[in-house]
């Protein structure tokens, strides 16, 4: 970037040449790319003791205003929920400040649960999350919550980073289009530490699986 910037600035010619370039380019069919399919969610099976469940923006600013929020995510979530604080699993909630308190009244925060104001899409940039985690000896999270092209992304980035072993239950995310739903899960898979083959469980690294695979044990 800095090199193009610095010969459009020195010299008029290039950008004359990069103009009749770009004309030409523009003449050409556009290339079609197909996206490997993505594999299909596995089942898994997670120890309480070590588990948290990290929920992600089901707040009404945001679910209002994204219909698939209520009628796809919430009611997989709801029993979902249900089932982990039952099992003794750790919750952790992270929204932006101005929404800490308009979580969705079925899947909302209860006295002791861990709650991150986060700034930016990862919740671990520049918050104590990992630390929080780590202090009750979690080594796996169950992320889900809106969107999976976006908080849910870039968070399971984060965790991976952090060493913590991700599962997300496809059906407790996705985004306003199928583009960047599959875009969002085929990012999550194919990240540093990624797992193209969905291998249940890879250490550090993130799993798809569904709320009906997920036991506790």
């Amino acid at each position: 970037m800095t090199q193009f910037r610095t010969v459009l600035l020195t010299c008029g010619l290039p950008l004359l040449f990069a103009g009749a370039a770009h004309a030409q380019s523009t003449s050409k069919p556009l290339l079609t790319l197909q996206m490997p399919a993505l594999p299909d969610p596995v089942p898994v099976t997670l120890n309480p003791a070590t588990t948290a469940l990290l929920v992600l923006d089901y707040v009404e600013p945001i679910c209002n205003s994204q219909p698939k929020c209520k009628s796809q995510m919430l009611p997989a979530m709801t029993p979902f929920m249900e089932r982990a604080r039952r099992a003794g699993l750790v919750m952790a909630y992270g929204t932006r400040e101005p929404n800490m308190s308009k979580w969705l009244p079925e899947v909302a925060p209860a006295p002791g649960d861990i709650k991150i104001v986060n700034i930016a899409q990862d919740r671990f940039y520049n918050t104590d999350l990992d630390k929080a985690l780590k202090a009750k000896g979690i080594t796996t999270i169950i992320m889900v919550g809106w969107k999976v092209s976006g908080s849910v992304a870039y968070t399971s980035v984060g965790a991976t980073l952090r060493d913590y072993t991700v599962v997300i239950p496809v059906d407790t995310t996705t985004a306003a289009t199928g583009y960047e739903t599959a875009i969002g899960f085929y990012q999550i898979l194919n990240q540093g530490n990624g797992n193209l083959t969905n291998a249940p469980l890879k250490p550090k690294a993130p799993t798809l699986s569904r709320t009906d695979m997920i036991t506790f044990q």
